[in-house]
């Protein structure tokens, strides 16, 4: 995320963050959670030279494996709260709880004129974060879709159907899925989405005033 200067990345789940970026690209890191998909990427990193990086997220104790025993250049200290805002470099950050098995917070990002949510991973969302978010519309929310319409919600990720329950209550404009799987990817080439869903891609920019 790029705001005011700043690059903050949103978890770090690809395991060649060093070949992808060079040292000093983002000022701080962000996490959803801890499952090793999401932060495999901190593991070389701890062993990089120069200064602290801070890392923003859930108030997990287990962590990850052993990230919590040996940091290296990385400060867990900044755990976050549930809607309670922080802010980035000018940017407003929300935590918001979501339902997943283990400790996972998705984020409103809020600028003067833009709101964004991201929301992964997330099986449904808990009825006070859908509360939240119907009280702060955002104009784009990137959400958890790993699986085709299925008759029940899936354990630990969203489907098509629940996503689209979902926006029959926020009344978001624009859906962005992310975290899809190779069922519903295969789906998607037969069938169309809703009108205001689109399936995200890598290397995908979203510019929001």
């Amino acid at each position: 995320m790029k705001f005011n200067h700043a690059v903050t990345l949103l978890d770090a789940g690809l395991p060649d963050l060093m070949e992808r970026w060079p040292a000093g690209t983002f000022q701080q890191i962000l996490l959803t959670h801890y499952h090793m998909d999401h932060v495999q990427g901190l593991f070389p990193l701890r062993w990089g030279v120069g200064a602290r990086i801070p890392v923003f997220g859930p108030p997990d104790e287990a962590g990850c494996d052993d990230l919590f025993k040996h940091p290296g250049l990385l400060d867990f200290s900044h755990t976050v709260a549930p809607f309670v805002m922080f802010e980035l470099q000018g940017l407003r950050v929300t935590p918001l709880p979501l339902n997943h098995s283990k400790l996972t917070f998705g984020y409103l990002l809020e600028s003067a004129h833009s709101r964004v949510a991201w929301l992964s991973d997330t099986a449904g969302l808990p009825e006070k974060t859908l509360k939240f978010l119907l009280n702060n519309q955002p104009q784009a929310m990137i959400i958890d879709c790993s699986h085709e319409p299925r008759p029940q919600t899936p354990r630990n990720h969203c489907d098509l159907n629940t996503v689209r329950a979902i926006n029959l209550i926020v009344g978001c404009p624009r859906v962005i899925l992310t975290h899809i799987g190779h069922q519903f990817d295969a789906w998607m080439m037969d069938n169309a989405l809703p009108p205001g869903f689109e399936a995200g891609y890598d290397g995908m920019e979203i510019v929001l005033d």
